[in-house]
């Protein structure tokens, strides 16, 4: 059995409810004062009640039924998924499925009548629900895909996005301008290791320096290196970003934290509740991070390097 929170629009009658509006501020079943933002004190000395129409919280018991099929398994998570406005909800249910069965997502739609065990259908509820609460997939499954890599990820990494893969173009890009050159590149802030992974994989007259502050990154990191056997390729170093480099690089990458301390707020929850924001957040102006590797570099690269850094889509002028 599973308890879901859901956010739900206060019906009518509970609009001018002060025991919703609380409900809405705090979450279920927590009696707490209400807070000043609802409170509005008038010069007469009366406070009163501030309505908007915030949504509250309405738990609901999920249980699927003991001889639960495929099918109908992936359609009551999507409902409860697009009850918690998760605009991929059916995706996200056949993907968690999936993992719970340990099979393709295609396998799926030839066998929607397949009865799931109690302990598959018992999975398989504790992840919609950690979903409902809009943890990432990708930390719910433990795994991303990045330029035909299949990559382990976890909470103490960024999950990487299709977008960086524009970064590993620029990067094999010039690795084929310098052809026949035996070229050292960095990955500066390498997370779970993806930019390094997909250049090494690519690129083989490349060693790559993945280079991370983070001995937590560097444990997610060193695991997808050694599951596709590239520790000659790929060396992991623990470093404020190029410092501890053990050689000049001829290109450096990075997709460093560059959104500003304003924007991180209004981020998606997936993003700002769960994603490390260490990885993300780059101080007022998003630059603080990679204003120290500008700094870095002249003692750290080749003469004529190469240096290609995903940022923000206003940041270019201020980067140049």
């Amino acid at each position: 059995m599973a308890i879901l929170q859901l956010d739900v629009r206060p019906w009518k009658g509970e609009r001018r409810n002060p025991r919703a509006q609380r409900r809405a501020a705090t979450g279920p079943n927590v009696d707490l004062p209400l807070p000043d933002s609802f409170l509005t004190t008038h010069r007469n000395g009366h406070t009163t009640l501030t309505m908007d129409e915030t949504p509250i919280w309405q738990q609901v018991v999920w249980k699927l039924s003991h001889d639960a099929e495929v099918g109908p398994a992936v359609n009551a998570a999507t409902q409860r998924l697009e009850e918690a406005h998760i605009t991929t909800a059916r995706l996200d249910a056949q993907v968690l499925l999936a993992h719970v069965l340990g099979v393709d997502r295609s396998w799926l739609f030839a066998h929607y009548e397949h009865v799931l065990t109690p302990d598959q259908a018992e999975q398989f509820m504790d992840l919609v629900v950690r979903r409902v609460a809009h943890e990432p997939v990708a930390y719910l499954v433990n795994h991303k895909e990045f330029y035909g890599i299949d990559l382990y990820v976890d909470p103490h990494v960024l999950i990487p996005r299709p977008e960086t893969e524009m970064l590993v173009d620029q990067v094999l890009a010039e690795v084929t301008i310098r052809d026949g050159q035996r070229l050292v590149v960095a990955d500066v802030g390498t997370g779970s290791g993806a930019i390094a992974l997909a250049v090494a994989a690519n690129a083989p007259n490349t060693h790559l320096y993945a280079l991370d502050l983070s001995a937590d990154a560097l444990a997610v990191a060193r695991r997808n290196v050694a599951r596709y056997e590239l520790d000659a390729r790929v060396t992991l170093v623990r470093s404020d970003l190029l410092a501890k480099l053990p050689a000049r690089a001829d290109i450096v990458v990075a997709n460093l934290p560059y959104v500003t301390s304003d924007d991180y707020t209004t981020l998606e929850p997936d993003v700002r509740n769960y994603e490390p924001v260490g990885a993300l957040v780059g101080g007022p102006l998003g630059l603080d991070v990679i204003t120290r590797l500008l700094r870095q570099l002249p003692k750290h690269v080749a003469p004529d390097a190469f240096v290609a850094l995903e940022i923000g889509y206003n940041q270019g002028a201020a980067v140049i």
